[in-house]
Order: structure tokens, then sequence, then C-alpha cells
């Protein structure tokens, strides 16, 4: 399929000097994102990790920007492993309007497939993740952290910090299989629309597109790195 492919706040008292207070204003441009995903079943905050998944938050910031999961749904739930959306209509039809590459896989970045934690779905191939994503609802560190299960891992980007009832909710919606979709009984026989995915507290996407730039270029010139010394090897 072309489309496959989780914290409390801290607490500001009262007493917080106006110049600190200013001060976390500030940061909150570019501290770590976090976003509004709105369900026919409830609401689901997330905060993204950007700095340890650079690449994957900008993909997952600029389809929410796009507003390209508004109107798609939870296509996918396994009770037992995860719950997956972002990339199909209620019709069971894959949204290919506005599509974005694929991404590079950001799977050995430190973060583990544990409850509540959202990560990227993606096809056999390693960078092949565009739109879908899952949050996992049991741990799945022993099966999809990298290398398992084939290699190469999943990219976990950040985790739930609201709303983890609203995953159950989701989690625990009776399942079907349905024709339009291969994969057994796991499609909701209700359908679990996504109505929006909201980015929050003003945060500056475009500090995230450059966090992304940089890991490109950080993997680029380790890649250039290792041909040469490849080449390097052959000739000695």
């Amino acid at each position: 399929m072309k489309c496959l492919s989780t914290a409390l706040a801290s607490l500001l008292l009262l007493a917080t000097a106006p110049s600190v207070l200013a001060q976390d204003a500030q940061d909150t441009t570019t501290a770590n994102p976090r976003v509004k995903m709105e369900t026919s079943l409830g609401d689901i905050v997330l905060e993204l990790d950007v700095e340890k998944a650079p690449i994957t938050v900008h993909n997952f910031l600029q389809y929410a920007a796009d507003k390209f999961y508004d109107g798609t749904i939870f296509h996918r739930v396994m009770s037992g492993f995860m719950i997956q959306g972002g990339g199909f209509t209620p019709t069971i039809d894959q949204k290919n309007e506005g599509l974005r590459p694929p991404i590079r896989l950001e799977a050995q970045n430190g973060l583990s497939n544990l409850p509540g934690t959202i990560a990227m779905a993606r096809m056999p191939a390693p960078h092949s993740a565009t739109c879908q994503f899952f949050i996992n609802v049991v741990d799945n560190s022993g099966k999809l952290d990298y290398p398992r299960p084939d290699g190469n891992g999943y990219a976990v980007f950040g985790r739930v910090v609201e709303g983890m009832d609203t995953v159950e909710k989701i989690r625990n919606t009776a399942v079907e299989v349905n024709p339009k979709y291969q994969g057994g009984p796991v499609v909701p026989v209700e359908t679990v629309l996504i109505k929006s995915v909201r980015i929050l507290d003003d945060y500056d996407v475009e500090y995230a597109a450059t966090l992304a730039a940089a890991a490109m270029d950080e993997i680029k010139a380790q890649e250039t790195a290792g041909k040469a010394a490849e080449k390097a090897g052959r000739k000695n």
C-alpha cells in the first residue's frame, strides 16, 4: 500500500518570577511540539520528540498543518497490539491527495515502542513511511524496536500525554473483516473518525523543518563517508 506505511505539564508556581514565565512562554515555539487529535471517541494530546526524531516529527507536523488527517480514520485496530490510522477515508479507501514523499526511518533514536507511544507505520522497505501512524496499546518494544522485526525497526516519535482513555475506547471498539482491507477482523464496525489534528502552543513548524534538514544532511554525510571508506578499502 502506498500510504502505510506517546506527562503531565510542569506546574508553574504562582510565585515564579515574571522573567522566568516570559522565557517559558518564548520557548513554546521550539520545545517539543504537542498536537491535539480530535476523534469521534474523544480527544488525544500527543507530545512529539523533535530532538530524537526530527525527520518524523516534521513530517507529521506538516501533515497536521496541511489538515491532511482531517476526515481520515483509525482503520486498523488490534486490541493486543496497536491502533493505526491516518491514511484511509471512512469508505476504507486510501487517501492519496496531499500525500508527501516517504521519509527516512528513525528507528535508532532511543525511543521505544511502549504503551502510549506513537510510531510511524511503513511498508516492508525501511524508508517507506508516509502518513500512517500507530499508537502502541501494549509493550511492543520486544517486537518493534530496532532491529526487530525485520532488521529495521519502527520509529517512535512521541507519546500520548492526555487522552489515554480515548485510546482505550478505540482499542476496545468492535472490529470486523472488511473486503476493502486485507488483514482479517481489524476494521472498526463503527467508523472511528479523526475529525482534526491541530498543532498546539503556537509551535514553530519551521524550527522542526530546520532540525529535519540538519538530520538529513548528517545522514547524507555519513553515507558519503561510508562509500568513500568502502571505495578506499577496495583499492587497498
